[in-house]
């Protein structure tokens, strides 16, 4: 049976970092939606190489490139769905969630303020720009979503099979949760086939 996850949620929530771990513990292939948007960001001249490009303002002026062109968005997911559909794998994902059915899905639910604090703890940049930034990605792609597919981000969670508060969670409190829910959803699925 094909086992393929998906992780999403708000910006800085932690996802790429549950993602490997999931990674490691089910021996799966991680693979970050953002990334895949980098290289077409990179195809169009921005220095991408940085782990941050999303937090500087040149990934700031690719998101605004994107918002008045939808094809990169939408030739993003289709790469993802079909390597979701076909390789025992982890993505983490905006929009992935929602443009399929398989998979166990987990959003990874948070405030802005704590988002926020990782950011500062990551990017080293005070935790007013932090904030700035997490909101203007997550309000920009929560409206880019919505006019491109529809679906309200952040808001509809019922497409997901696991919610993580991570608020008052470290990493490995909320890896724990997340493995859980995986190892459920995989055991149950294949009770149910068989």
């Amino acid at each position: 049976m094909l086992r393929s996850v998906i992780i999403s949620g708000p910006p800085a929530i932690g996802k790429t970092t549950i993602a490997k771990g999931l990674g490691e513990e089910f021996g799966l292939k991680y693979l970050s939606g953002g990334d895949v948007l980098k290289e077409m960001a990179k195809d169009q001249g921005f220095e991408t190489d940085n782990d941050d490009f999303w937090d500087t303002e040149e990934g700031m002026s690719f998101l605004n490139i994107r918002k008045g062109n939808p094809e990169f968005d939408k030739k993003v997911d289709e790469k993802l769905k079909k390597i979701f559909l076909t390789e025992d794998v982890i993505i983490t994902s905006y929009t992935l969630p929602w443009l399929v059915k398989d998979g166990i899905k987990i959003w990874l639910a948070g405030s802005h303020e704590n988002s926020a604090k990782r950011m500062t703890m990551r990017d080293s940049i005070s935790l007013q720009d932090a904030l700035g930034i997490v909101k203007k990605r997550y309000d920009e792609n929560k409206t880019l979503y919505k006019k491109l597919y529809g679906f309200n981000f952040g808001e509809d969670l019922s497409v997901f099979n696991k919610i993580i508060n991570t608020d008052d969670l470290g990493p490995e409190q909320v890896l724990e949760q997340a493995k859980n829910a995986v190892k459920y959803y995989y055991d149950t699925q294949t009770i149910t086939k068989s």
